[in-house]
């Protein structure tokens, strides 16, 4: 990297700008073409030390303005004091390093741009921001001295597509609160690293995905409506204590996936919107640059700047974060350009087609570049269309991502769930639908923040009949879930029962543990993760096709179904029986071939999970019908609105 700097600006180090460089021509370039993807290099603001003196350098793209400075308390936000440098006269890019600028000093860009507006903006590249409502960047250095070495040299073992994958999305905010009630009460980083950390733990959760903690202005967004592309939120700490956090999930052997929203951002004015009087960072036509759903714009992924901008953010998180995986947000509204429009609200691609030609390529672009840079990490789309290999490698004509959400997969399960046990009979073919189509992506299946939130009602209330098969159809559909192909993902408070929808606003009813239904369901979920974990069968062939198989679908009046999971070793063998009426089922016969021996492992009607305990199965018994095929019958009693697991 070339760096350069001229005599003629340091008549008064206190006052002046010192025209100073981080950037060479290829940096120029490449930014320019959309392949520069360390920008959080050379952008923002950064220290240094120039001719012995200590200050801070300041890069910022503004491609319309005819003026840029550095304002804040150290000049009195006065625009004319500290006057940035273009770098090049078509580059966009002003530069420019202030001596004696200290670290932990407030600092905008004031900018004239087009047709002579004057804006006041944040910085697109800082690391640290003033907590809301105050909007202005923060100079900041994120040296930190990592100990996770131990994780990053093994987590290839923990984030590979032959390893369980459990989930925990967390909403960092309202996970636990220090006033449970009051919004403005926050745990710091280091609050919420003494009690998250182990609850992951305990609970069995191979990774924690948090929602977007890139700095956003509006609680009422989740965090997806971001401003701080390369910040971590400063309502909880600043940069190294959420460090602190992602140390010490790794020391826990807890893998951190990180939302990222490179779809959409907000019009707040200290943002991106309209960053120098023109539309800088989102498309100019608005049938394109405008996202109706969210009241939101939307990236100008043609733009070689912008691209450049967006992966650089990615890798970020991944670089400096040591970040496990991104899931990245919204995947359905970047391919379509005609997401949420209908006719005459959006024009097709030069083909003709509906596909956003520029996104696609942005998208595939950021996941070579993530995967070639960090092999043993995992990009997860959230992705609800039909899109042809959302998880598959590029060089075979796919988006590149690792995993997708499994949007019908949850919509079905929920449909199935939600109905009376005495109508499932008619929704069998909805409940066994996703093998369908399961090997066509690598899945994830989540139950996420978006299924209880605007009169969705929480999970438990999803559930049919009184109080207690409102529990054992929960049991049963966890149960289901953890023995389905795939990643799992549940949010927050799913794993006790909340009997309130989520409310970002508090948090999350943890008194409901002092009743031995929401503590034994909790307990359920464990044990679920435990087993996930100690069953090869459920996790090694799990993307692929001798992975599973039906073994009983023919008794649907019953609603008894039955499958298979397979491993690596045949001894690994399990199978699942699910009981989806609370009608109990003795002396039920199952057949299997090759195992003359078969143990109970876990079943949801036990006591210590709330349920009946009646029809445990310790020792079923097990008979040879037929010797050419080796194949047997197990008897087993069926419990109520319960799910077996034999080994």
């Amino acid at each position: 990297m070339i760096t350069s700097y001229e005599h003629t600006h340091f008549v008064d180090s206190g006052k002046a700008v010192w025209n100073y460089s981080l950037f060479s021509e290829s940096d120029i370039s490449n930014f320019q073409n959309g392949t520069h993807y360390r920008l959080y290099e050379i952008f923002g603001s950064h220290p240094r030390t120039v001719l012995d003196t200590p200050g801070y350098y300041f890069a910022v793209w503004a491609p319309n303005a005819t003026y840029v400075s550095v304002i804040g308390n150290f000049n009195d936000w006065d625009p004319a004091a500290h006057p940035l440098f273009v770098r090049l006269e078509k580059s966009g890019i002003w530069e420019g390093f202030i001596p004696n600028m200290p670290k932990g000093e407030v600092y905008k860009y004031h900018i004239r741009g087009f047709n002579n507006q004057e804006m006041v903006k944040g910085d697109p590249f800082a690391n640290f921001w003033e907590k809301r409502p105050d909007t202005a960047s923060i100079t900041w250095e994120l040296g930190y001295a990592w100990k996770d070495q131990e994780w990053m040299k093994t987590r290839k073992d923990h984030n590979a597509l032959d390893k369980p994958w459990s989930v925990y999305e967390v909403h960092l905010a309202s996970w636990m609160r220090p006033n449970k009630h009051d919004e403005e009460s926050y745990n710091t980083y280091d609050q919420i690293r003494e009690t998250l950390v182990p609850y992951v733990k305990e609970m069995g959760f191979t990774h924690v995905e948090l929602m977007p903690v890139m700095e956003f202005p509006y609680d009422g967004s989740w965090g997806y409506q971001g401003t701080g592309y390369f910040a971590p939120t400063s309502r909880f700490g600043d940069p190294q204590s959420f460090m602190t956090l992602v140390n010490a999930f790794h020391d826990a052997g807890i893998g951190v996936l990180l939302d990222w929203v490179p779809s959409h951002f907000p019009y707040d004015a200290h943002g991106l919107f309209m960053f120098d009087g023109t539309n800088t960072y989102e498309y100019a036509d608005m049938r394109k640059g405008f996202h109706p759903d969210w009241n939101s714009y939307i990236f100008n992924y043609k733009r070689g700047e912008v691209k450049s901008f967006l992966i650089s953010s990615g890798r970020f998180w991944c670089d400096l974060f040591h970040a496990d995986g991104l899931r990245v947000d919204a995947v359905s509204s970047m391919l379509k350009l005609n997401y949420s429009r209908t006719k005459g609200q959006w024009e097709p691609n030069e083909f003709g087609g509906d596909g956003n030609i520029e996104a696609i390529a942005f998208i595939k672009d950021l996941n070579e570049t993530l995967f070639r840079d960090f092999p043993d990490i995992q990009t997860i789309a959230e992705e609800a269309t039909d899109w042809p290999g959302i998880s598959k490698p590029t060089f075979a004509g796919g988006l590149g991502f690792g995993m997708k959400w499994m949007m019908g997969w949850m919509h079905d399960t929920l449909d199935y769930f939600k109905a009376d046990p005495l109508f499932r009979k008619d929704l069998q073919d909805k409940f066994t639908f996703s093998m369908m189509y399961y090997y066509d992506e690598n899945f994830m299946l989540p139950l996420s923040h978006d299924e209880v939130v605007h009169g969705k009602s929480p999970m438990l209330y999803k559930m049919p009949g009184d109080d207690w098969q409102k529990f054992a159809n929960l049991r049963l559909m966890y149960s289901y879930m953890f023995t389905h192909p795939g990643g799992k993902l549940l949010f927050m408070g799913n794993e006790f029962g909340a009997t309130s929808e989520w409310n970002h606003k508090s948090e999350l009813p943890w008194d409901l543990l002092q009743y031995d239904s929401h503590r034994m369901l909790k307990d359920c979920l464990r044990d679920l993760n435990l087993l996930l974990r100690s069953e090869p069968a459920l996790y090694e062939n799990q993307f692929n096709q001798y992975g599973f198989q039906w073994v009983d679908l023919n008794h649907r009046e019953e609603s008894v179904i039955v499958f298979s999971r397979r491993g690596k070793k045949s001894e690994n063998d399990l199978l699942v029986i699910l009981n989806m009426t609370p009608t109990v089922r003795t002396n039920w016969k199952i057949y299997a071939n090759g195992k003359s021996r078969w143990h109970e492992i876990f079943n949801s009607d036990q006591k210590k999970y709330w349920g009946t305990g009646d029809t445990l199965n310790p020792d079923p018994i097990v008979t040879l019908v037929d010797k050419n095929q080796n194949r047997y019958e197990i008897n087993l009693h069926l419990p109520p609105l319960g799910a077996i697991v034999l080994k």
